[in-house]
């Protein structure tokens, strides 16, 4: 999301957040950008905050890195790790690496 102190470009979308365990729709702006490449590089710079040291220190353990990024308070939905990970193990995802891989699947 753009909070307060993002001084880029804006945009402004439908979303949901969990308040006190309940789903409510609303607006709000999040951080906009010139290229896929970009938003890449801003995700890492999030990151790197100590915040989410523990999701860093998941390694290649998705599971692990999508449940410190809850922990950490990355989303308020609190699905949001097990959404994540089925993402991450689902089959689009492993044909789409499949497929840059030459026909080699994840293990």
């Amino acid at each position: 999301k753009a909070g307060s102190r993002w001084n880029g470009d804006r945009v402004s979308a439908s979303t949901h957040e969990y308040v006190d365990g309940q789903r409510r729709s609303e607006r709000a702006d999040f951080r906009a950008y010139g290229s896929v490449g970009q938003s890449f590089d801003d995700y890492a710079r999030l990151l790197d905050n100590p915040r989410y040291a523990q999701a860093r220190a998941a390694g290649h353990d998705t599971r692990r890195f999508a449940q410190a990024l809850q922990r950490a308070g990355y989303a308020t939905d609190p699905a949001y790790a097990a959404k994540i990970n089925a993402i991450a193990e689902g089959a689009t995802l492993n044909r789409a690496l499949a497929a840059l891989d030459g026909g080699t699947t994840r293990g």
